[in-house]
């Protein structure tokens, strides 16, 4: 199985994970981190023969101390503490209320295969090649592409889609709660270098090394005037850091069947602010522009942090709070992550099973 010893598989959920018996044959040689949200006193059960380990809010509590408070509360955000834990090199997310989908002549889609294969290759984010990606089978560059572009780019991120419930917006949502996404596109390609794009959590890969600082889904849910902008939020900022370091992200395959729609009237509750933000977020990322100096992720993102203190402070009070979020969630990543990282893991999650030990899960 590709990469099955340098990939995690990252949950977020407040249910027990009934839906990984579809994905069986496509997870089970994987690690999961499954991050419980909401009451930690819960029990999440999870089926037989996985190898996993699942952390609560007590546990993020306990492992990161005063810097807890940058991973969300009552918000799928809160999967960002499954990237910062990892020590794998690859990281794939998938929300728990997606399940395996067919293509068109009705074969199951092994989602993290297709990812894995994004991943690890290459990108061209400099020229668009007309034929979409290039180094698929069966496609090559067109003719007037710049033989020097050939090469590509590593790829950072693979941005998955979605069969049946589409990731609308909450307004969306209301004038078309019947639309399903019927359209199979057998096609992925490269996000050009200066576009951004609406990222969406529920079916994502990364390399975890390259841009995984990065990749923090903001202060979102529980306490925060704002929800579900949390995987926008990391897209802007990881997309305007790949385009300074020079990596690629990609989108399209694999997708995922998706569902179970969300209420529309508890997502615009949860997203109103962020529909006005938005329209003066994304001038801003637009904009942005990151000194030569910045040659790390981490070292972009607390530049990116310091402009939106400045630049965004303006819009809303949060963004402040925001931006002071994002620097402690990298004072956070670098303690976890650092040699010492391990002591703070130390005790581990609440909850670990292994399949050379099923009595651990019992």
């Amino acid at each position: 199985m590709a990469l099955k010893d340098e990939l995690d598989i990252v949950i977020p959920t407040i249910r027990n994970l009934d839906f990984l018996e579809m994905w069986r044959p496509f997870f089970q040689p994987y690690h999961l981190i499954i991050v419980q949200d909401g009451d930690p006193s819960k029990t999440i059960k999870v089926p037989e023969g996985f190898d996993y380990e699942l952390y609560n809010r007590n546990d993020i509590n306990r492992v990161l101390g005063a810097k807890a408070s940058c991973i969300s509360f009552k918000d799928s955000a809160c999967r960002c503490f499954g990237f910062m834990v990892s020590k794998k090199k690859y990281i794939y997310t998938i929300d728990d209320d997606c399940f395996v989908a067919k293509d068109p002549s009705g074969k199951d889609i092994n989602a993290l295969e297709q990812h894995i294969k994004n991943l690890l290759s290459p990108s061209t984010p400099y020229f668009f090649n007309t034929l979409y990606d290039p180094y698929r089978e069966g496609t090559d560059f067109v003719r007037g592409y710049p033989f020097s572009l050939r090469e590509g780019v590593t790829t950072a991120i693979s941005h998955g889609l979605w069969l049946n419930i589409p990731d609308y917006d909450a307004p969306t949502q209301l004038v078309k709660p019947a639309e399903r996404n019927t359209r199979y596109v057998d096609a992925v390609m490269t996000i050009p270098k200066g576009t951004l794009f609406p990222m969406c959590g529920m079916n994502l890969g990364f390399n975890r090394e390259l841009i995984g600082p990065a990749m923090y889904f903001g202060l979102m849910g529980d306490g925060q005037p704002i929800g579900r902008y949390d995987d926008m939020w990391a897209g802007w900022c990881a997309k305007v850091i790949c385009d300074h370091l020079g990596y690629g992200v990609k989108t399209g395959l694999p997708y995922i069947w998706h569902s179970k729609a969300s209420n529309p009237f508890v997502n615009l509750k949860k997203e109103y602010k962020g529909i006005f933000w938005q329209e003066e977020i994304i001038p801003f990322f637009q904009k942005v522009s990151l000194p030569k100096e910045c040659t790390t992720v981490e070292h972009c993102y607390i530049e990116l942090a310091k402009q939106v203190k400045d630049k965004l402070n303006g819009v809303d009070p949060y963004f402040a709070k925001l931006a002071d979020a994002m620097v402690q969630w990298i004072d956070a990543w670098s303690d976890i992550n650092s040699p010492e990282g391990a002591k703070i893991l130390a005790n581990g999650p609440s909850k670990v099973s292994s399949r050379s030990s099923p009595a651990a899960s019992k």
